[in-house]
């Protein structure tokens, strides 16, 4: 059990952490904010650790992300929609077993969760900004960030199911 909570605590931790540095380490400016890298490193830790390492290292690592690089009106906002990202993820991504990276289910939790961050800074673009349209500038540019992370997620997500990531981490 002590071992199980180990596990846990320490994949979160790391996911927090990867997630954080993915979106800190290249940033691309777009409107009111930036592109990043981060949203790979959540599909793939949403999609092979499941909703709740997701939901933590999407919402938590973004956040401090923000809060690290200047973003600090962008925090809710990040905690709330990447959290809820990573959680979309995970939850349409669940099956029994290894994650499948040809199945239709994580396509379709890939796209549903940039779905929800599109909507989520459209959403928060548009309250801290005073302005829909001003929401709606970021559209474009957070379409390309998410098929860009897809893409990302995608070429590593193979690697990992080619190396057994998930079973791995499981037998530890």
């Amino acid at each position: 059990m002590k071992k199980d909570m180990a596990k846990r605590i320490s994949i979160g931790a790391l996911s927090i952490a990867l997630v954080c540095i993915g979106t800190m380490v290249i940033q691309i400016p777009i409107p009111l904010g930036y592109a990043h890298l981060g949203n790979a490193v959540i599909l793939l830790v949403s999609v092979f650790f499941g909703p709740m390492a997701g939901t933590l290292a999407g919402g938590i690592g973004s956040a401090l992300a923000d809060l690290l690089t200047g973003f600090v009106q962008w925090v809710p906002t990040t905690l709330l929609t990447k959290s809820v990202m990573g959680l979309v993820i995970g939850l349409f991504a669940a099956q029994k077993g290894e994650a499948r990276m040809k199945a239709p289910r994580t396509f379709g939790a890939s796209v549903a969760g940039i779905v929800v961050m599109v909507l989520g800074y459209f959403a928060g673009g548009a309250i801290l900004a005073g302005s829909v349209a001003a929401g709606a500038a970021q559209i474009p540019g957070l379409t390309m960030e998410g098929v860009f992370g897809i893409v990302l997620f995608y070429a590593v997500g193979f690697l990992f199911e080619k190396a057994h990531v998930a079973r791995i981490v499981r037998e530890m």
